[in-house]
């Protein structure tokens, strides 16, 4: 069986992502959205609550699930036996992010990353950017899946 992490902070999750995961189970036996913390990130939901959104968001797609990374991505992809890392690219400025990333998780497990160019129709959303929609009472169930709708409609986005 091929196993494939598709990791982030999902804070919170989108369309975007979901797309991601979905057209990486064309590749990959399983799909685990890695919810990953970054010490340098402030995030609006707590890692239990971005998890949970997570599951409830990919809980449709035969093979995806979600686990929390505590740690480094390496340790967590040798962990699960994965045989890659999928990242989800809107475009020049995600891969210059990313490429570092991609050798450094390589140098340190040995296990590749697979770069997977996001759907042009979901290239402007982001997760910042639907928190920011959201906390200025613009509508956001056509960027993020209808669990974080709810939750995000309600939560308080100025904390």
């Amino acid at each position: 069986m091929s196993i494939a992490v598709c990791p982030g902070s999902f804070d919170p999750i989108t369309l975007g992502h979901v797309d991601v995961v979905r057209r990486a189970l064309t590749m990959f036996d399983r799909v685990i959205v890695g919810v990953a913390q970054n010490a340098d990130k402030r995030y609006l939901f707590s890692p239990s609550e971005r998890l949970a959104l997570a599951r409830a968001s990919v809980e449709h797609l035969p093979g995806a699930s979600a686990e929390p990374v505590d740690g480094l991505l390496a340790n967590f992809v040798q962990e699960v036996g994965a045989s890659a890392i999928v990242k989800g690219l809107r475009g020049s400025a995600d891969y210059d992010s990313e490429q570092a990333m991609a050798l450094l998780n390589r140098h340190l497990s040995g296990v590749e990353t697979v770069f997977i160019m996001g759907d042009s129709g979901l290239g402007h959303v982001a997760s910042s950017l639907v928190k920011d929609v959201a906390a200025h009472g613009g509508r956001i169930d056509d960027l993020v899946p209808a669990p974080v709708a709810r939750v995000l409609t309600r939560k308080d986005t100025n904390d």
